[in-house]
Protein backbone atom coordinates (compact mmCIF):
# COMPACT_ATOMS: atom_id res chain seq x y z
CA UNK A 1 0.00 0.00 0.00
CA UNK A 2 2.80 2.41 0.90
CA UNK A 3 4.48 1.72 -2.44
CA UNK A 4 1.25 2.56 -4.29
CA UNK A 5 0.91 5.85 -2.39
CA UNK A 6 4.53 6.77 -3.07
CA UNK A 7 4.10 5.95 -6.76
CA UNK A 8 0.97 8.12 -6.93
CA UNK A 9 2.82 11.05 -5.34
CA UNK A 10 5.67 10.62 -7.82
CA UNK A 11 3.29 10.57 -10.81
CA UNK A 12 1.56 13.71 -9.54
CA UNK A 13 4.92 15.44 -9.15
CA UNK A 14 5.98 14.54 -12.69
CA UNK A 15 2.70 14.98 -14.56
CA UNK A 16 0.19 16.71 -12.31
CA UNK A 17 2.16 19.88 -11.74
CA UNK A 18 3.97 20.21 -15.06
CA UNK A 19 3.24 23.32 -17.11
CA UNK A 20 2.42 23.38 -20.79
CA UNK A 21 5.18 25.00 -22.80
CA UNK A 22 4.01 28.44 -23.94
CA UNK A 23 5.23 30.32 -26.98
CA UNK A 24 5.02 34.07 -26.34
CA UNK A 25 5.43 36.75 -29.00
CA UNK A 26 6.07 40.22 -27.56
CA UNK A 27 5.11 43.01 -29.98
CA UNK A 28 6.38 46.44 -29.03
CA UNK A 29 8.69 49.38 -29.51
CA UNK A 30 12.18 50.11 -28.14
CA UNK A 31 11.25 49.03 -24.61
CA UNK A 32 10.69 45.54 -26.00
CA UNK A 33 13.51 45.70 -28.57
CA UNK A 34 16.12 46.56 -25.93
CA UNK A 35 15.58 43.26 -24.11
CA UNK A 36 17.91 41.65 -26.65
CA UNK A 37 20.12 44.68 -27.35
CA UNK A 38 21.44 45.59 -23.92
CA UNK A 39 24.53 47.24 -25.41
CA UNK A 40 22.20 49.94 -26.75
CA UNK A 41 21.37 50.86 -23.15
CA UNK A 42 25.07 51.45 -22.50
CA UNK A 43 24.70 48.25 -20.44
CA UNK A 44 22.74 50.24 -17.90
CA UNK A 45 20.20 47.43 -18.13
CA UNK A 46 21.27 43.87 -17.36
CA UNK A 47 17.95 42.08 -18.06
CA UNK A 48 14.88 43.16 -19.99
CA UNK A 49 11.33 42.35 -19.00
CA UNK A 50 11.01 39.31 -21.31
CA UNK A 51 14.13 37.63 -19.96
CA UNK A 52 12.85 38.23 -16.44
CA UNK A 53 9.46 36.67 -17.24
CA UNK A 54 11.07 33.51 -18.63
CA UNK A 55 13.33 33.27 -15.58
CA UNK A 56 10.23 33.26 -13.39
CA UNK A 57 8.32 30.92 -15.72
CA UNK A 58 10.72 28.50 -17.45
CA UNK A 59 7.84 26.97 -19.46
CA UNK A 60 7.44 30.29 -21.34
CA UNK A 61 9.60 30.94 -24.41
CA UNK A 62 9.59 34.40 -25.95
CA UNK A 63 10.10 35.81 -29.43
CA UNK A 64 11.06 39.47 -29.51
CA UNK A 65 9.11 41.52 -32.04
CA UNK A 66 10.07 44.93 -30.70
CA UNK A 67 10.96 47.70 -33.14
CA UNK A 68 12.95 50.77 -32.14
CA UNK A 69 10.87 53.95 -32.38
CA UNK A 70 7.85 52.27 -33.95
CA UNK A 71 4.23 53.21 -33.36
CA UNK A 72 1.08 51.11 -33.34
CA UNK A 73 0.41 52.72 -36.71
CA UNK A 74 3.74 51.45 -38.05
CA UNK A 75 3.13 47.92 -36.78
CA UNK A 76 -0.37 47.91 -38.31
CA UNK A 77 0.88 49.23 -41.65
CA UNK A 78 3.76 46.76 -41.97
CA UNK A 79 2.33 43.81 -40.05
CA UNK A 80 2.40 41.38 -42.96
CA UNK A 81 6.11 41.97 -43.59
CA UNK A 82 7.09 41.49 -39.93
CA UNK A 83 6.56 37.72 -40.04
CA UNK A 84 4.76 37.48 -36.73
CA UNK A 85 4.68 33.72 -35.97
CA UNK A 86 1.90 31.63 -34.50
CA UNK A 87 2.04 31.65 -30.72
CA UNK A 88 0.04 30.81 -27.61
CA UNK A 89 0.31 34.32 -26.17
CA UNK A 90 0.77 37.75 -27.75
CA UNK A 91 1.52 40.90 -25.80
CA UNK A 92 1.07 44.31 -27.45
CA UNK A 93 3.12 46.98 -25.67
CA UNK A 94 2.79 50.10 -27.83
CA UNK A 95 1.60 53.69 -27.69
CA UNK A 96 4.30 55.89 -26.20
CA UNK A 97 5.71 56.70 -29.66
CA UNK A 98 2.23 57.26 -31.10
CA UNK A 99 1.72 59.90 -28.42
CA UNK A 100 5.07 61.59 -28.97
CA UNK A 101 4.64 61.61 -32.75
CA UNK A 102 1.27 63.27 -32.30
CA UNK A 103 -0.84 60.55 -33.91
CA UNK A 104 -4.57 61.07 -33.32
CA UNK A 105 -5.86 58.77 -30.62
CA UNK A 106 -9.38 58.72 -32.05
CA UNK A 107 -12.40 57.17 -30.39
CA UNK A 108 -13.67 53.73 -29.49
CA UNK A 109 -15.90 53.91 -32.57
CA UNK A 110 -12.74 53.75 -34.72
CA UNK A 111 -12.00 50.40 -33.12
CA UNK A 112 -15.57 49.11 -33.27
CA UNK A 113 -16.02 49.99 -36.96
CA UNK A 114 -12.49 49.05 -38.03
CA UNK A 115 -12.06 52.58 -39.37
CA UNK A 116 -8.49 52.07 -40.58
CA UNK A 117 -4.96 53.02 -39.65
CA UNK A 118 -5.64 56.72 -39.11
CA UNK A 119 -5.94 56.67 -35.33
CA UNK A 120 -4.46 54.69 -32.44
CA UNK A 121 -7.82 52.97 -31.90
CA UNK A 122 -7.89 51.94 -35.56
CA UNK A 123 -4.29 50.71 -35.47
CA UNK A 124 -4.96 48.42 -32.53
CA UNK A 125 -7.99 46.95 -34.29
CA UNK A 126 -5.84 46.04 -37.30
CA UNK A 127 -3.13 44.45 -35.14
CA UNK A 128 -5.56 42.45 -33.01
CA UNK A 129 -7.53 41.23 -36.04
CA UNK A 130 -4.33 40.04 -37.73
CA UNK A 131 -3.22 38.19 -34.60
CA UNK A 132 -6.59 36.44 -34.45
CA UNK A 133 -6.10 35.28 -38.02
CA UNK A 134 -2.73 33.80 -37.13
CA UNK A 135 -4.13 31.93 -34.12
CA UNK A 136 -7.80 32.42 -33.18
CA UNK A 137 -7.20 30.62 -29.87
CA UNK A 138 -4.17 32.64 -28.76
CA UNK A 139 -4.34 34.81 -25.69
CA UNK A 140 -3.76 38.51 -26.38
CA UNK A 141 -2.61 40.84 -23.59
CA UNK A 142 -2.49 44.61 -24.01
CA UNK A 143 0.03 46.69 -22.06
CA UNK A 144 -0.46 50.43 -21.69
CA UNK A 145 2.49 52.80 -21.96
CA UNK A 146 4.05 53.66 -18.63
CA UNK A 147 4.48 57.24 -17.51
CA UNK A 148 7.59 58.99 -18.80
CA UNK A 149 9.63 62.00 -17.77
CA UNK A 150 12.09 64.11 -19.78
CA UNK A 151 13.84 61.67 -22.12
CA UNK A 152 17.40 62.24 -23.31
CA UNK A 153 18.96 59.57 -25.52
CA UNK A 154 22.18 58.26 -24.04
CA UNK A 155 24.13 58.38 -27.32
CA UNK A 156 22.66 61.53 -28.86
CA UNK A 157 21.46 64.30 -26.59
CA UNK A 158 19.70 66.03 -29.48
CA UNK A 159 17.23 63.17 -29.38
CA UNK A 160 15.14 64.26 -26.41
CA UNK A 161 11.52 64.69 -25.45
CA UNK A 162 9.48 66.03 -22.59
CA UNK A 163 7.57 63.76 -20.26
CA UNK A 164 3.95 62.74 -19.93
CA UNK A 165 3.31 65.67 -17.58
CA UNK A 166 2.76 67.78 -20.70
CA UNK A 167 0.49 67.42 -23.73
CA UNK A 168 1.81 66.61 -27.19
CA UNK A 169 -0.29 67.79 -30.13
CA UNK A 170 -3.12 68.54 -27.68
CA UNK A 171 -3.20 64.98 -26.34
CA UNK A 172 -2.04 63.45 -23.07
CA UNK A 173 -0.34 60.09 -22.68
CA UNK A 174 -2.93 59.38 -19.97
CA UNK A 175 -5.65 59.58 -22.61
CA UNK A 176 -3.79 57.16 -24.86
CA UNK A 177 -3.34 54.72 -21.98
CA UNK A 178 -7.07 54.99 -21.28
CA UNK A 179 -7.72 54.13 -24.95
CA UNK A 180 -5.75 50.88 -24.56
CA UNK A 181 -7.83 50.03 -21.49
CA UNK A 182 -11.03 50.79 -23.43
CA UNK A 183 -9.93 48.50 -26.27
CA UNK A 184 -9.27 45.70 -23.81
CA UNK A 185 -12.75 46.08 -22.32
CA UNK A 186 -14.40 46.20 -25.75
CA UNK A 187 -12.49 43.17 -27.07
CA UNK A 188 -12.56 41.24 -23.77
CA UNK A 189 -8.77 41.20 -23.70
CA UNK A 190 -6.61 41.35 -20.57
CA UNK A 191 -4.89 44.71 -19.99
CA UNK A 192 -1.84 45.46 -17.87
CA UNK A 193 -2.25 49.12 -16.99
CA UNK A 194 1.31 50.29 -16.39
CA UNK A 195 0.35 53.95 -16.71
CA UNK A 196 -1.72 53.81 -13.52
CA UNK A 197 0.51 51.30 -11.72
CA UNK A 198 1.36 52.79 -8.32
CA UNK A 199 4.84 51.25 -8.43
CA UNK A 200 5.63 53.15 -11.64
CA UNK A 201 4.90 56.66 -10.40
CA UNK A 202 6.27 59.65 -12.29
CA UNK A 203 8.29 60.92 -9.33
CA UNK A 204 10.23 57.63 -9.21
CA UNK A 205 11.21 57.47 -12.89
CA UNK A 206 14.57 59.13 -12.16
CA UNK A 207 16.20 60.14 -8.90
CA UNK A 208 17.23 63.50 -10.31
CA UNK A 209 18.15 65.39 -13.46
CA UNK A 210 21.58 67.02 -13.44
CA UNK A 211 21.36 70.50 -14.97
CA UNK A 212 23.04 73.88 -14.89
CA UNK A 213 21.57 76.30 -12.40
CA UNK A 214 20.24 79.12 -14.64
CA UNK A 215 21.54 81.77 -12.21
CA UNK A 216 24.99 80.40 -11.38
CA UNK A 217 25.75 78.10 -14.30
CA UNK A 218 26.85 75.44 -11.79
CA UNK A 219 25.54 71.90 -12.21
CA UNK A 220 23.18 70.65 -9.55
CA UNK A 221 20.84 67.73 -9.11
CA UNK A 222 17.19 68.72 -9.54
CA UNK A 223 14.50 66.32 -8.35
CA UNK A 224 10.99 65.84 -9.68
CA UNK A 225 9.08 67.98 -10.49
CA UNK A 226 11.51 70.89 -10.15
CA UNK A 227 13.68 69.92 -13.12
CA UNK A 228 10.76 70.35 -15.53
CA UNK A 229 11.28 74.11 -15.60
CA UNK A 230 15.10 74.08 -15.82
CA UNK A 231 16.44 74.45 -19.38
CA UNK A 232 18.64 71.78 -20.94
CA UNK A 233 20.95 72.54 -23.87
CA UNK A 234 21.86 69.33 -25.76
CA UNK A 235 24.66 71.16 -27.60
CA UNK A 236 26.64 72.18 -24.54
CA UNK A 237 25.33 70.47 -21.41
CA UNK A 238 26.53 67.21 -19.90
CA UNK A 239 24.30 64.15 -20.09
CA UNK A 240 21.66 64.88 -17.41
CA UNK A 241 21.20 61.31 -16.14
CA UNK A 242 24.46 59.96 -14.68
CA UNK A 243 24.36 56.48 -13.17
CA UNK A 244 23.27 57.86 -9.82
CA UNK A 245 20.11 59.25 -11.42
CA UNK A 246 18.79 55.84 -12.50
CA UNK A 247 15.60 54.74 -10.79
CA UNK A 248 12.66 53.15 -12.64
CA UNK A 249 14.17 54.34 -15.94
CA UNK A 250 17.77 54.91 -16.98
CA UNK A 251 17.07 57.81 -19.36
CA UNK A 252 13.66 59.17 -18.39
CA UNK A 253 11.80 56.80 -20.73
CA UNK A 254 13.25 53.29 -21.00
CA UNK A 255 12.91 51.01 -17.96
CA UNK A 256 15.92 50.23 -15.81
CA UNK A 257 16.44 46.85 -14.17
CA UNK A 258 14.04 47.93 -11.45
CA UNK A 259 11.43 49.08 -13.95
CA UNK A 260 11.77 45.95 -16.06
CA UNK A 261 11.29 43.77 -12.99
CA UNK A 262 7.96 45.44 -12.22
CA UNK A 263 6.78 44.98 -15.81
CA UNK A 264 7.91 41.34 -15.78
CA UNK A 265 6.09 40.69 -12.51
CA UNK A 266 2.84 42.02 -13.99
CA UNK A 267 3.15 39.85 -17.11
CA UNK A 268 4.21 36.74 -15.19
CA UNK A 269 1.21 37.08 -12.89
CA UNK A 270 -1.11 36.75 -15.91
CA UNK A 271 0.85 33.97 -17.61
CA UNK A 272 0.74 31.86 -14.44
CA UNK A 273 -3.02 31.58 -14.79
Amino acid sequence: MKRIILLSILLLAVYGFSKKELKWVAIGDSITYLNDHLDETGNRVTKGYMTRVTEQLPFVHYINKGYNGWTAGGIAAHFDSLYIPEADVYTIFLGTNDWWQGRPIGTLKDYETNAGNHTVYGSFRIIIDKLKKINPHARVILITPMKRTDFVYLFNQKNNAWGSYKEKNGQTLARLAAAVVNIGQEAHISVIDLYNDKKLSEKALVRFKRLRNPQTGIYQNYTYPGFQTIPFNPETDEYPYPLGAIDLTYDGLHPSDRGNKIIADRIAALLKK
